[in-house]
Order: structure tokens, then sequence, then C-alpha cells
């Protein structure tokens, strides 16, 4: 999957080899920003135009833009999963939020991600 970046904002872009256009999905946010384009130059014009257009239209509603990844999000383990991590974050004395936000750390650090 390509990703393109925009003043914060992060989209997903994908190929329609059967209408042979490039479609984007903005990430991170509960709102819906969608745009395509026939050429890498229409797709990114047409990004950054959403975006400016998402933002502008936030303000005059009064509402906040939304800002991708808060830093909160809820996930689902396996049971097994929940209970050993909550036994190594007590036996570490951390909460069991600091254990996976390490765990994650720890994974995103291994696949040469910048923190």
């Amino acid at each position: 999957m390509a990703l393109m970046e925009y003043n914060g904002y992060h989209a997903s872009i994908e190929y329609d080899n059967e209408d042979k256009i490039f479609t984007g999905t903005v990430i991170g946010i509960t709102d819906s920003l969608n745009f395509h384009g026939y050429s890498v130059d229409e797709l990114e014009e047409n990004f950054r135009q959403s975006v400016d257009n998402y933002i502008e239209l936030c303000k005059k509603l009064g509402k906040d833009p939304e800002r991708e990844y808060r830093g909160s999000l809820n996930i689902r383990l396996t049971p097994v999963l929940h209970r050993s991590a909550a036994l190594f974050s007590a036996e570490d004395k951390i909460s069991i939020n600091q254990f996976i936000v390490d765990a994650v750390a720890e994974k995103c650090r291994a696949r040469g991600a910048l923190l």
C-alpha cells in the first residue's frame, strides 16, 4: 500500500486497473475524505484540495477538524494474551497500558520506524 502525506494527514493510495484511475482515502480519522486522479500529479493536487476543503468546511461548521491518530485506541486481545500481558505488566510493576505501549514501540523500532 502506498501512502501520501499532506498537512499532517496521510492517505492510502490504490490503482484501479479497470477504470485506469488512482484512488485515495485519508486514513486515521473517522470523517470520510476520498479523492482520485488520472495521474500522480492530479492525485496529489486532489489530495491537497480534499484536505484543505475539509479543514475549511470544519471552520464553517464551527467544528475542530479531526487530526489523525489522537493516541487513543481500543484493542481486542485473546483472553490468553490479555492475561499474559496483565501478569507480565504486574511483574514489571507497570500498567498494562504501559506494557502494551512498550511492546508496540519495540515492534516499531524493529521495523525501522522512527519514534
